[in-house]
């Protein structure tokens, strides 16, 4: 048997044949969730494992697992990434707080308002902001980049519109590799390839162990005091389900509630917007790089609208149409700008300082298929072949981006759409007939918007006609009401509530801490937790959470909150 080092990371050569020690805490996954987590516990006195099913860069057996049997919206693949850093790997780096609104029950919404004081919350938000390089939170708001609203070639007026801000560090945040460091501490040990299998309950209902299954078929076993499920919102369910008590039940499924009220925000475009008076700039719309971030602001019903009329907080942002827009060449061409880091750097650096309006949707790399699909160097050569099969349009692009002054005149926009999702119990996770290598059924992902969230997108489309009518900003073409099938259908790889908090364990899955009400050493982390949605992209709660949680875990673990 190997001795036990006391801070280490231990890839799948180096796993099968020692016994681990007992742990503090023992976490599953190293995502945002995970990864957070593991950060914030580092700096104590508390034995930590991570088991992250993947290793440092993606393989075909991680690929693999992320397996989903989808019905409804189809689950992307690299929105459930088997590597070390999880989803952030893959992710664009939009981040937005979620609004008070959200955080408050909504009478007509089943089980809604989170069981945690917003100011709490908040203050969450700005330790993830100094911590985890997310934006401060004034930067939201008017002072911040809504100080570009005055900068573009039309300021509209809207009656009955609000705004909503969206940022992204540059570069998105890596979880795995920009806080390598914590796995290097004292006390603190990373398991790679370390699939968990199940988790194993005693007869008291506490958790007793966790079982990994490495790629060699090897299983081991790790103890800990407390455990955390840090997998993202369709693995954590799925790993619940798949484990069971003496009984035969599965963990923390007493009431039927694990894997239920699963929420997305379903994305598409829609819409097209004929502009009154052609505009060369608005950053502030549509998208910018300023002070160190990425963003744009989108726009949405009033809250006290949405609640009069019992509807959910969808949004809309606007992008321009240029003549490249589309084009694959162009794609190609921004997505090889971009591997060359040292080329994109000094380009970046060129232009600090400055607001740099967007000139192709692809410069954000937002859940774009080419963007992650895996590449050998065959791929990379056939990105190059597809900027020179498309080098008149590639070279119009580039011409306005790199080597003129001038901007060219936007006539059309279009809308792309972003949906909330109504905690409905019949949108979930279940398990599949299929199994994976393990042996393990897949997971069944059911799910699909229902008439509230359809209705709601509708009504902020029909507010918009009006909107940029009377604001003589243009004219809005839709046919959302009257589309069939529904054309919102993309996922956006926001998997949340499947193990929803509260506090009656009838409704929910966890406590407002995080524990799973009916065993006392179970915790969830990420956004499965989240009761309601928002319209925010994710992350920057599921940091937030994390912390919370690490000083929750710390307390109780240590008798301190310190």
């Amino acid at each position: 048997m190997k001795p036990y080092i006391p801070h280490m990371i231990v890839d799948s050569e180096g796993s099968a044949d020692s016994q681990p020690p007992s742990y503090d805490v023992c976490i599953v996954g190293s995502g945002p969730a995970g990864g957070t987590l593991a950060r914030e516990l580092a700096r104590g006195d508390l034995r930590v494992c991570v088991l992250e099913s993947g290793v440092r860069k993606p393989t075909a057996r991680g690929d693999r697992l992320r397996r989903v049997v989808s019905d409804g919206i189809r689950i992307k693949d690299y929105s459930r990434e088997r590597v070390l850093g999880g989803a952030s790997t893959s992710w664009a780096g939009l981040s937005s707080p979620l609004d008070l609104a959200d955080l408050a029950p909504r009478t007509y919404l089943r089980q809604s308002g989170w069981p945690i004081p917003p100011e709490e919350l908040y203050e969450y938000y700005e330790e993830a902001a100094r911590e985890y390089r997310f934006p401060e939170l004034e930067l939201f708001g008017p002072s911040g980049f809504g100080a570009l609203r005055s900068t573009g070639d039309a300021e509209p007026v809207w009656k009955a519109l609000d705004e909503k801000v969206f940022l992204a560090a540059d570069d998105p945040q890596n979880f795995g590799r920009e806080w390598l460091e914590t796995y290097e501490r004292d006390g603190v040990d990373l398991y790679l390839d370390a699939t968990v299998a199940r988790l194993e309950a005693g007869s008291d209902g506490r958790v007793e162990a966790v079982v990994t299954r490495n790629a060699s078929g090897a299983e081991r076993r790790f103890t800990a005091r407390a455990y955390v499920l840090a997998t993202g919102g369709l693995e954590n369910a799925r790993l619940l389900l798949n484990s069971k008590r003496a009984d035969g039940s599965a963990l923390g499924n007493e009431h039927d509630q694990v894997g239920r009220h699963l929420m997305n925000h379903p994305k598409n475009y829609h819409g097209i917007v004929r502009l009154k008076r052609p505009v060369q700039d608005l950053p502030y719309y549509f998208g910018c790089l300023y002070e160190g971030y990425a963003g744009y602001a989108g726009m949405r019903l009033p809250e006290d609208e949405q609640r009069e009329r019992e509807l959910m907080n969808a949004y809309v942002r606007m992008e321009p149409l240029f003549p490249w827009s589309d084009n694959r060449g162009i794609e190609a061409l921004v997505l090889l700008a971009k591997s060359s880091r040292f080329l994109f750097s000094r380009w970046k650096s060129r232009q600090k300082g400055k607001i740099v309006a967007l000139r192709d949707y692809a410069e954000t790399g937002d859940d774009s298929d080419t963007k992650n699909e895996r590449k050998g160097f065959w791929d990379w050569v056939g990105l190059v072949g597809l900027v020179i099969v498309n080098l008149p349009r590639v070279a119009q692009y580039a011409y306005y981006r790199l080597l003129s002054g001038k901007k060219p005149a936007i006539k059309r926009v279009r809308l792309r759409n972003f949906m909330e999702m109504e905690p409905d119990p019949e949108n979930r996770v279940l398990l599949s007939d299929e199994l994976d290598e393990l042996g393990q059924p897949l997971p069944l992902v059911r799910h699909r918007p229902t008439e509230r969230d359809r209705k709601s997108l509708i009504a902020l489309h029909e507010r918009l006609v009006e909107e940029f009518e009377q604001a003589g900003f243009g004219r809005l073409e839709t046919e959302l009401a009257s589309a069939s099938p529904w054309p919102i259908d993309q996922d956006a790889s926001h998997h949340m509530g499947t193990t929803r908090m509260g506090t009656d364990p009838a409704h929910s899955v966890v406590d407002p801490t995080g524990r799973v009400h009916s065993v006392p050493n179970l915790y969830a982390a990420g956004a499965s937790v989240f009761p309601t949605s928002g319209c925010a992209n994710p992350t920057f709660t599921i940091v937030a959470l994390s912390i919370r949680l690490a000083r929750t875990l710390r307390a109780e673990l240590s008798g301190s909150s310190s």
